[in-house]
C-alpha cells in the first residue's frame, strides 16, 4: 500500500486538538462549574501537581521533538517522514510528543482546577489516538515496513507496558 501523498493524513494538528480541549474545558467550567478538583485538592496542591505535570510534559515533548530534529525528519505530521527514529526517548515511547500534550492539558486542568478540562482531555486523547496516531501508524508501516513492525513490537505506543 503506497501513500501517494507521502503523509499520514492526520485529521488535525495535535497541538490544536489539545488547545481545543483546554478552551472548551475552561469554557464549560465557567458555564457549569463542578468544583471536584477544588474540593479534593488545596490550591497549593493543585499548583504543585499541575506544575509537575507541565514540567514532565515539556521534558517528554521537547525530548521527542529533539530526536526528530536531530535525525532530520519532519515533526509536522502533514509532512513526509524521512527516517524512522527509534533512539532517545523514542526507545521507550513511540509517541512522546502526544504523551507530552496530554500531560500538558492535564497539568493545566489541575492547576486551574478545571474539572471539565480533564473531561475534555479524554475526548482529545481519543481523537488523537484514532485520528492521528492510528493514521500515522498505517503510514509508517507502509513506508518503513519490517523495521517499523519490529519497532512497534519492541516499544509501547504511549510508554505504558499494556
Amino acid at each position: 500500500m503506497t501513500n501517494v501523498r507521502d503523509t499520514a493524513g492526520v485529521i488535525a494538528p495535535p497541538p490544536l486538538i489539545a488547545l481545543g480541549a483546554i478552551i472548551i474545558g475552561v469554557a464549560l467550567d465557567w458555564l457549569l462549574p463542578a468544583y471536584v478538583l477544588s474540593a479534593l485538592l488545596t490550591r497549593d496542591g493543585r499548583i504543585i501537581i499541575g506544575v509537575s505535570l507541565i514540567a514532565a510534559a515539556l521534558a517528554i515533548g521537547i525530548a521527542g521533538r529533539g530526536s526528530f530534529v536531530r535525525f532530520g525528519t519532519n515533526v509536522n505530521p502533514y509532512k513526509p517522514s524521512s527516517v524512522l527514529v527509534t533512539t532517545g526517548i523514542l526507545a521507550y515511547v513511540r509517541n512522546p510528543m502526544y504523551v507530552g500534550l496530554a500531560l500538558l492539558v492535564a497539568g493545566i486542568g489541575v492547576a486551574l482546577a478545571s474539572d471539565w478540562t480533564l473531561v475534555m482531555l479524554v475526548f482529545a486523547a481519543l481523537l488523537v489516538h484514532f485520528g492521528v496516531v492510528k493514521r500515522e501508524e498505517r503510514y509508517l508501516e507502509a513506508k518503513f515496513g519490517d523495521a517499523y513492525r519490529r519497532y512497534v513490537n519492541a516499544v509501547p505506543r504511549y510508554g505504558l507496558p499494556f
